[in-house]
């Protein structure tokens, strides 16, 4: 883009600069500021942006998009009202100018992982761009638009709190395939309900360019709404849907005779079997759904056993840390949910042969709901030789377990210790907690000098 296109699509003001220089790289973060970049000024609660123009000018930017008059004027200095819709109309523009197959996900969990695979499978045909990590929002999204260059497919993940978040991101991204891969609990404490949950999630059909949808069809509010049972939500019958499940069998994808193993699963569909390079149901549904994107696509069922076995996961989910002895660390830190946390959970009492210790922490933004589903958890553990719950709401969780071996500590530093005391060769440790818990110190801990 032009200095002066930018003016345009965000109604901006060129306080100084050049407007025919051309711009290609957006970036937040003066400290990623590469030459050339336009830094984009975003004001949060604890920092303003508009405050690193000079830096970003000094790191090699070519422009800067600033919300606040700057104190003195130097290079290309572009004024907008608010440079959080800057780079969401900019975005959108962005968009309109391809033509290319965009895949966007969404669900309550399982998000970042599903997008990841779709997009290892996409790249067997395609040059992808996908969402990096969780940038998954108002502003993450709209960023990894504004990279997209010569690539010839995006995978992009939308994530929400509240009514309306699902709705902008769609309309700027203009889908071309939506995929949901469940709705569960997350955010239950701030939408009231699991039905408002799935009214929140169905906003991504708000801005879909055609009509197939695919969609997990074990999950009971998915289905019944493919079936058109579920009440004021919008319709399902204009969609063409595509299904994918373990548990019904009447599906378009199935997974069957699957064999889970530590750090891999198997399963077939009909004559064709297929290699996950990470374990658990979940994954096994996660492959299911790359397998219909990959065939709505025209990519060969050989093309997409590839795809799969490439799976790179985004860090933090389901990271498989070997230490020494023969201690294995699940690092699964990112964040927690009901659904989430039970499928690790799952995953973590089928293994066979191991000492299992679960290290687990609060769920977060569960409001009401939070003693109820924290209880829940602690109901469904009882294949587990120790549990160490952390923080206030996992003390449930504790209470709940029905097994002998158990301790809650207050905060992170209290569980390091206590799972370094009694850690030994070949465990098996789960750990599991919403991101905010800051599990990824205790990972941190565990790797210090442990690490093969």
């Amino acid at each position: 883009m032009k200095i002066m296109e930018i003016v345009q699509i965000t109604n901006g003001k060129l306080i100084c600069g050049d407007e025919n220089l051309e711009v290609e790289e957006f970036e937040r973060d003066t400290r990623k500021i590469k030459t050339g970049d336009v830094f984009v000024a975003i004001k949060g609660e604890k920092f303003n942006g508009n405050d690193f123009y000079k830096e970003a000018f000094e790191n090699g930017a070519s422009a800067c998009i600033l919300s606040e008059e700057p104190k003195e004027k130097m290079g290309n200095i572009i004024l907008v009202t608010d440079t959080v819709e800057a780079i969401q109309e900019l975005a959108a523009y962005k968009r309109s100018l391809y033509n290319i197959p965009v895949v966007a996900v969404t669900g309550s969990v399982g998000k970042t992982s599903t997008k990841d695979i779709i997009a290892s499978v996409m790249s067997m045909k395609y040059k992808v761009l996908k969402t990096q990590g969780n940038l998954n929002n108002s502003i993450g999204l709209p960023f990894t638009i504004l990279s997209l260059k010569d690539e010839e497919a995006m995978v992009i993940e939308m994530g929400m709190n509240h009514f309306g978040e699902i709705s902008l991101l769609t309309n700027i991204a203009k889908p071309t395939l939506a995929v949901i891969t469940n709705i569960g609990t997350a955010h239950i404490g701030n939408l009231g309900s699991r039905e408002n949950i799935l009214k929140a999630k169905l906003e991504i059909l708000e801005g879909l360019q055609g009509n197939t949808v695919i969609i997990n069809n074990d999950n009971d509010l998915l289905n019944s709404w493919k079936e058109n049972k579920v009440n004021q939500v919008v319709s399902s019958d204009k969609y063409d849907i595509i299904t994918y499940g373990i548990n019904n069998k009447d599906s378009n994808y199935v997974a069957e005779n699957i064999e889970f193993f530590e750090n891999k699963s198997i399963f077939n569909m009909g004559k064709e079997q297929f290699d996950v390079p990470v374990a658990g149901e979940h994954f096994v549904l996660n492959a299911l759904c790359a397998i219909a994107v990959g065939r709505y696509f025209d990519i060969s069922i050989d093309k997409i056993k590839q795809g799969i076995l490439n799976l790179e996961l985004s860090k933090n989910r389901m990271e498989i840390i070997n230490l020494k002895n023969d201690i294995t660390v699940i690092n699964d830190t990112y964040n927690a949910n009901f659904d989430s946390m039970k499928a690790a959970i799952e995953y973590l009492e089928k293994i066979e042969d191991k000492r299992k210790i679960a290290i687990l922490g609060d769920m977060l933004e569960l409001g009401e709901y939070s003693e109820e589903l924290h209880r829940k958890i602690g109901d469904i553990i009882n294949n587990i030789d120790i549990l160490i719950t952390v923080g206030n709401l996992s003390k449930y969780i504790n209470e709940n377990a029905k097994i002998s071996q158990k301790f809650h500590c207050d905060n992170i530093e209290e569980a390091t210790s206590k799972i370094i005391d009694i850690m030994n060769s070949g465990d098996v440790i789960l750990l599991k907690a919403s991101n905010s818990m800051k599990f990824s110190k205790i990972t941190e801990e565990l790797k210090k000098g442990r690490l093969l």
